[in-house]
């Protein structure tokens, strides 16, 4: 066993002083480089521009590279200008990290600004320069200025965001742009008609054609053609040609790497013989050179770089891996149902064969014996009906979910990889993002963290998301697995239901009746009505059974009928003696007010439409008593304002007459209020010696 050595605070030190040393040896050699590279004009306004948006006291080592790479070629009144904007970006740092002023880019961007233009507003003043100096002046401070935001957004980009591809796509521009400042100081460094910088530039931005896509082609090819040309008034016409050139190259993007550079260089022969003999003439050799590299790079660098833009995240099924998908389950449900038929078949046969020999051994047994082993043999194959139930119940659950997958008609991934960078914002690095739209046009957001992961009910987030899809989202809802947490958006939907319920036990503290009211998740409200058999706690347990179950499976995305055979199997099996619940259901569609009713052994309900009263009277059988049964279904559709009520079996009873009498009474309450007055009226109707359990759901549907 080996003993892990504990750190000691001296190593934690150590640590601290070397990665010190490292930031602040950067910020020195970012400030030297940037204040030595030359714009087309002779402007210098990058190192002014770092030292202005540098914080945590690296402002003082990019004043250091600043100053002695600005004294470099000696000390002058154009050096002494500088060296003096060094010193006004300098203090304005300073006061930044003193009074907080650099929360946000502004404030650095000012200050560049103005220690650019001043100090050469000054020298201009002193020298006595023509006008056309002072604009010169005035779009040195403005490069200086945008350099400064530039620089302050890639110096504040979380390399974790970066490293997980979270981060926007703003900021990636801001970190290229960076690169391509620094890339400005080597723009000038050339051997003759060639130049390093130029040949290195092709490769990447074609790699970054070839393995990222058009669009950060176009990006690199802009800003990489920006820092290369700047540098050399000659050249200045570069940045539009490595922009069109790549442009060219982007229709061949998907063919293979030969195409494009063969695509690319044809283009740039136009702009090397716009350019003249000279400058041509370079442009198409180091335009050759690099693109050459990329052609002829090995296979296993190719590979590498492929996998470092292949992020693979957020990239939902497509339709033909969908369809593939779907295929798949209702593969997996035919199967099922086959293997159901076969049990159902081997049972048949080990029932005749055990009742034949059951029935062969009569004469040697007694006749309790022989009454004994016929309830055995009895009991025995429902327990087979059952198990051969299940198969059919699995093979409706997996067809269900195929419905599910067929239904969800659009996998937005761009959509998924907006919410990925605003949750970076947030600290918040999810393992996976489902945005998905049905048929309906419907979305929904699943997001999914490993590990328990706190500020998921942070109101921002739903508002932001919204803003993200432009939709209304309801509250989030939060959903913890055993090592991981999913964070689900469903759509608002147009209404919502004012629901209300009462119940009476008839016998003791439980009552036999189950009331509950759920949500899919997918805009559908659900009210259900559960009735065990008889009163009191063994009927609580049939109707809890029955309404639990119902509900758990409804929630967990499979269907009604698939869900009421599971209920059916697990009450026939649940005891010796006879158990049997009724399920009525209203299923209301909350975007277009469509209301399916679903009966099993349930007495009418009501719906009030338009103030007019219309009875819903389905014949059914319960769970619980038979194999095989099913739902007795009607549609409605119902607006704003109408109402749907379901009850037991223990307030109907008591005759169509009064009962019509009784929804004719309700008046403009509240929903709870309607329920308190149904149940109170039958209680008072039959003298508050209520035969059986009563139970009242009332609804009303309003706008959300």
């Amino acid at each position: 066993m080996t003993v892990r050595e504990k750190i000691s605070p001296t190593s934690i030190k150590d640590s601290r002083i070397l990665h010190n040393i490292i930031i602040y040896s950067g910020y020195t050699l970012a400030g030297f480089v940037l204040s030595v590279g030359k714009t087309a004009l002779g402007c210098t306004p990058f190192g002014v521009a770092l030292i202005a948006v540098s914080k945590r006291k690296g402002y003082l080592f990019a004043t250091l590279g600043a100053l002695i790479g600005y004294m470099m070629g000696g000390i002058n009144t154009y050096s002494a200008r500088y060296l003096a904007a060094v010193v006004i970006a300098c203090l304005g740092a300073f006061a930044a990290e003193v009074f907080e002023l650099g929360l946000s880019p502004s404030f650095p961007m000012a200050m560049a600004f103005l220690a650019d233009f001043s100090t050469g507003t000054v020298m201009n003043l002193h020298l006595g320069t023509e006008t056309k100096q002072y604009a010169v002046v005035l779009g040195e401070a403005i490069l200086s200025m945008g350099g400064a935001y530039f620089l302050y957004k890639g110096l504040n980009t979380s390399l974790y965001r970066l490293r997980l591809r979270a981060l926007p796509i703003s900021d990636l521009v801001c970190i290229v742009i960076c690169l391509a400042i620094l890339a400005l100081s080597f723009s000038a460094l050339h051997f003759g008609i060639i130049y390093p910088a130029q040949i290195i530039a092709v490769p990447i931005i074609l790699f970054s054609l070839r393995y990222a896509g058009e669009q950060w082609g176009v990006i690199l090819a802009l800003t990489l053609g920006f820092s290369l040309s700047v540098g050399n008034r000659d050249m200045l016409f570069l940045v539009g040609g490595m922009g069109f050139s790549v442009l060219t190259a982007s229709l061949f993007s998907t063919i293979s790497s030969l195409n494009i550079g063969i695509a690319y260089m044809c283009s740039m022969v136009f702009f090397s013989i716009a350019g003249g003999d000279d400058v041509g003439l370079s442009i198409f050799t180091n335009s050759l050179i690099g693109t050459l590299i990329f052609v002829l790079m090995p296979e296993v660098v190719t590979k590498r770089i492929s996998a470092f833009w292949d992020n693979g995240k957020d990239i939902a099924p497509d339709g033909t891996l969908r369809q593939n998908l779907v295929l798949k389950l209702r593969f997996a449900s035919s199967a099922m149902a086959a293997i159901s038929e076969s049990v159902d078949q081997v049972r048949e046969k080990i029932n005749a064969i055990s009742r034949t020999e059951n029935q062969r051994c009569r004469d040697q047994i007694t006749e309790d014996e022989y009454i004994q082993r016929e309830i055995i043999l009895e009991k025995t194959n429902q327990i087979r009906m059952v198990a051969s139930d299940q198969f059919f119940s699995i093979s409706d659950m997996l067809n269900d979910l195929a419905l599910e997958f067929d239904e969800a008609e659009i996998f937005d991934a761009n959509a998924a990889g907006k919410i990925r960078r605003f949750l970076g914002d947030y600290e918040m690095y999810p393992a996976n993002i489902s945005a998905i739209e049905d048929k309906f046009g419907r979305m929904r957001i699943e997001i999914l963290f490993s590990g328990f992961v706190t500020g998921l009910d942070n109101p921002k987030l739903r508002h932001g998301i919204s803003k993200i899809c432009s939709r209304y989202f309801e509250d989030g809802r939060i959903t913890n697995f055993k090592n991981e947490t999913m964070l689900s958006f469903y759509e608002k939907p147009n209404y919502r239901l004012d629901i209300g319920y009462a119940q009476h036990s008839a016998e003791g503290k439980l009552c036999g009746d189950t009331v509950k009211a759920i949500e899919d998740n997918k805009g559908h409200s659900i009210l259900i009505i559960s009735d065990g058999m008889g009163k009191g706690s063994r009927a609580a347990l049939d109707g809890a059974m029955g309404a639990g179950l119902l509900s758990r499976l409804i929630n967990a995305g499979f269907g009604f009928d698939s869900a009421l055979k599971v209920v059916n199997s697990a009450l026939l099996v649940k005891s010796n003696d006879e158990s049997l619940a009724t399920l009525d259901i209203a299923n209301i569609d909350l975007f277009t007010g469509k209301c399916e009713i679903y009966k099993a052994g349930a007495p009418a309900s009501y719906i009030i439409k338009n103030h007019s009263i219309t009875k819903c009277e389905l014949t059914s059988m319960p769970a619980g008593i038979l194999r095989g049964i099913e739902f007795a279904k009607r549609t409605a559709v119902i607006g704003v304002d109408d109402c749907v009520i379901l009850m037991s079996d223990g307030i109907t009873d008591l005759g169509e007459e009064w009962l019509q009498g009784c929804i004719s009474a309700i008046t403009d309450k509240s929903s709870q209020q309607i329920a308190d007055y149904i149940l109170n009226s039958a209680l008072e109707y039959c003298h508050q010696d209520a035969p059986d359990d009563m139970s009242v759901i009332f609804a009303r549907l309003e706008r959300n």
